[in-house]
């Protein structure tokens, strides 16, 4: 049936994500799981990484987007779908309809990673840019969809796609039958909805928690309040998780099934995405990082084994180097500084050399001669270099000003 309908507001059971699971077959992947000794270190019990983001379309939305498609009237697939979404609900959306035989049109974000867009395109689908968050992106997918009577395949709000995503918590009590807490990245609460069902009606002493973006937290207040609160401009780097309002739907089953739901930082989130690159070889876009990202944060609350759900790896490349750049300053691995020193013949050559004595790598140099914050004979330098750690930092600067460089806080 289509979104609106009372079918949309059914309550999801176990039948319900064991069904998706059959119609998954062959379809989605059992995706792996891999174990963290950095992170079980940290968090004093077996960790381990639940790798959505090798899923097919780089996320765990293309389960519940098919098992959503899949179950339409034959009316309603000759009708075609419509979607809304920052880029993993729509190439879920637009795989699942080329694999189904469904004309598929998707409202994306304006300023939606352009490899999000380009792989929506190559599975078929129909992309129009429009809004700049998901909620605006969403209002213009349902008006076209009540003007052209398409069906509304909405990203997480329908008891379909919760019960296709759950499948990832039926995946995780198989591979790791022992788990005593689940991490999952929150948006409007599908992903966990789904698990929350899978998870809690067989083994209902797990502990599942949410995480979510601080800026783009809607969940915290609207548990507070008891119904769905939405969030004005929500701001942050995870795209993925962006979400302003917690679908009804899924809230319904977040507020009676998760037992926390947690908030990180964007420092946090860079943080988690840098480690899983460097300790697990993994690319996992900043919203799939978010379960690391709070085991990073507080990583005694957490009763073991932990299975941390990768929910996505679709990241587009400047906003992964803008990341990991952002990672490494939180971490004290890069730091960018600015400083005068005499404008004469081999004085930035000195400058490099007292950096080389304390062993800073110089990965840019922005050299300022004309402004008229400067004397005469003065340049103005900035510059951006790898260190090895906070109290490399410190050195750094010490260094500097025993070499009677001005440092420009």
């Amino acid at each position: 049936m289509s979104y609106g309908t009372a079918d949309s507001l059914r309550p999801v059971t176990l039948d319900d994500v064991r069904g998706a699971q059959k119609m998954l077959t062959g379809v989605a992947r059992a995706t792996a799981m891999e174990g963290s000794r950095h992170l079980s270190q940290l968090v004093g019990s077996p960790v381990h990484l639940k790798c959505e983001n090798l899923q097919r379309t780089g996320s765990f939305k293309l389960r519940g987007a098919y098992v959503r498609i899949a179950g339409l009237l034959p009316e309603e697939r000759a009708a075609g779908v419509v979607a809304a979404s920052a880029g993993n609900h729509a190439q879920g959306v637009a795989l699942a309809s080329s694999l189904l035989g469904v004309h598929a049109t998707v409202f994306m974000p304006n300023g939606a990673p352009l490899p999000k867009i380009s792989a929506t395109r190559e599975y078929g689908a129909e992309v129009r840019l429009h809004g700049q968050v998901v909620d605006e992106t969403l209002a213009a997918a349902e008006e076209y969809a009540a003007e052209t009577g398409a069906v509304f395949i909405h990203p997480f709000d329908h008891p379909d796609i919760i019960a296709g995503q759950g499948t990832v918590g039926l995946e995780i009590l198989d591979q790791c039958p022992e788990v005593g807490t689940i991490v999952v990245g929150v948006g409007g609460g599908g992903l966990a909805a789904g698990i929350a069902v899978a998870v809690k009606a067989i083994r209902p002493d797990v502990r599942i928690v949410g995480v979510q973006a601080a800026g783009a937290a809607a969940y915290p207040p609207s548990l507070a309040a008891g119904h769905p609160v939405t969030v004005r401009h929500p701001a942050t780097m995870a795209d993925g998780i962006r979400v302003g309002r917690p679908g009804d739907v899924p809230f319904a089953i977040v507020r009676d099934l998760v037992d926390e739901v947690r908030t990180v930082g964007e420092d946090q989130l860079s943080a988690a995405l840098l480690l899983c690159l460097e300790r697990a070889k993994l690319v996992v876009e900043p919203a799939g990082a978010s379960p690391v990202a709070a085991l990073l944060a507080e990583p005694g609350v957490f009763p073991g084994p932990v299975v941390a759900v990768l929910s996505g790896g679709n990241v587009d490349p400047v906003l992964m180097q803008r990341v990991l750049r952002h990672g490494m300053a939180a971490q004290g691995r890069y730091l960018a500084v600015r400083l005068r020193l005499t404008d004469r013949p081999g004085a930035l050559a000195t400058l490099l050399g007292v950096l080389s004595v304390v062993d800073a790598n110089v990965l840019d140099v922005s050299h300022v001669r004309t402004d008229p914050r400067l004397g005469l004979a003065e340049a103005e330098v900035e510059l951006h270099l790898e260190t090895k750690g906070p109290a490399h930092c410190v050195e750094v600067g010490h260094a500097l000003r025993e070499a009677g460089y001005t440092v420009i806080d």
